[in-house]
């Protein structure tokens, strides 16, 4: 009966992992919340005018973004890439994939938004914009991974939503949708799921 019982267990395991990316690290979120930070304390300086790298406070914040993007990403990958070997899971799988698509339509969407808001001058809903539709990306994708996921784009969207009332506090916002919220989501992927997985290893 145990025998019958543990096999049962296996399989689920197996089809979990085939059909959900298990390998987020709540470290990737702590990291990436991280860099938010100092990218939002970097964009405080930038707006009080105290620090530039290209002379033009939009092409500054442009910089900023793609640098802060860059290193999250790699912080990210390098992450989950070792928490995949930790565990003798593939990082790369048809499922992985397809969390790429599901995640990149919104963002991609939210981006040439974001772009023509600039294009208008409505910079103040840049923010918002942002983290709305971040938000809708982790829904979108976060049916095929942890459900922690989707709960932390539901915070996301919400925030967004703030945001956009109180469109004077853009960078505040940013700086709590992209860094606290993040490194509150990877403490607690960490200890529900990292742990765990360490502890059966």
């Amino acid at each position: 009966m145990d025998t019958n019982l543990e096999d049962i267990k296996h399989i689920r395991s197996m089809m979990e992992r085939s059909s959900k990316f298990l390998s987020l690290s709540g470290m990737s979120g702590i990291s990436a919340g991280f860099f938010a930070l100092v990218g939002a304390g970097a964009g405080h300086l930038i707006l009080r005018n105290e620090f530039t790298v290209t002379g033009t406070l939009l092409y500054d914040f442009i910089l900023l973004a793609l640098v802060v993007l860059l290193l999250a990403a790699s912080a990210g990958f390098f992450f989950c890439m070792r928490k995949a070997k930790k565990s003798g899971a593939k990082l790369w799988m048809p499922v992985t994939q397809q969390i790429i698509k599901d995640f990149s339509i919104p963002m991609i969407i939210g981006g040439i938004f974001c772009v023509i808001l600039i294009y208008q001058q409505a910079t103040r809903m840049v923010a918002p914009s942002m983290l709305i539709f971040y938000g809708l990306a982790l829904i979108y994708a976060g049916s095929r991974t942890y459900r922690d996921i989707r709960i932390l784009g539901a915070c996301e969207i919400l925030l967004g939503l703030i945001a956009g009332i109180f469109v004077c506090n853009g960078l505040l916002f940013w700086a709590i949708g992209f860094g606290v919220l993040h490194i509150v989501y990877g403490i607690i992927i960490y200890y529900k799921y990292d742990m765990k997985s360490v502890k059966n290893g």
